[in-house]
């Protein structure tokens, strides 16, 4: 899936759209999606000036959209469907290795389950290979306004 079928999948749009790709995804299961992280990310200015990082928040939020990709191809919907799936709860958050410009952030989501409408993932961030992020991530569906 490159960044078109993203873009008509999630709602996020620059600069808070965190996936530029899906690399495999096999719905009902799993899903591989990749970040770019460059310097001209526009939190870098400020996180931080003399060693940009990438906030563990945003590590977290790309995730969570990863996530919903699944939870769409999953459901087989998207978010013009005037369906969202909100970003509702999170476990075990744990970070391992800050993100620097220049890394390729490969984001794994793996469904745990789905009950009384509440999907509940496993998500891990990694940067060559190692883990720098991991959390269980919860979404349910809403609709817009």
């Amino acid at each position: 899936m490159d960044i078109h079928a993203v873009l008509k999948q999630l709602p996020h749009r620059y600069p808070f759209l965190l996936v530029d790709r899906v690399l495999e995804c096999t719905p009902g299961e799993s899903l591989i999606a990749l970040k770019n992280v460059t310097i001209n990310e526009p939190f870098f200015s400020g996180h931080f000036p003399q060693r940009p990082v990438m906030p563990g928040v945003l590590i977290i939020e790309a995730l969570a959209q990863a996530t919903g990709l699944l939870a769409f191809a999953t459901a087989q919907r998207a978010s013009d469907d005037d369906t969202l799936y909100y970003f509702v709860g999170i476990d075990k958050a744990r970070f391992r290795k800050p993100v620097e410009p220049g890394d390729q952030l490969i984001l794994h989501a793996r469904l745990l389950r789905s009950l009384k409408g509440i999907w509940k993932f496993a998500a891990r961030a990694e940067v060559d290979g190692c883990e720098v992020a991991r959390a269980e991530l919860m979404c349910a569906p809403g609709k817009y306004g």
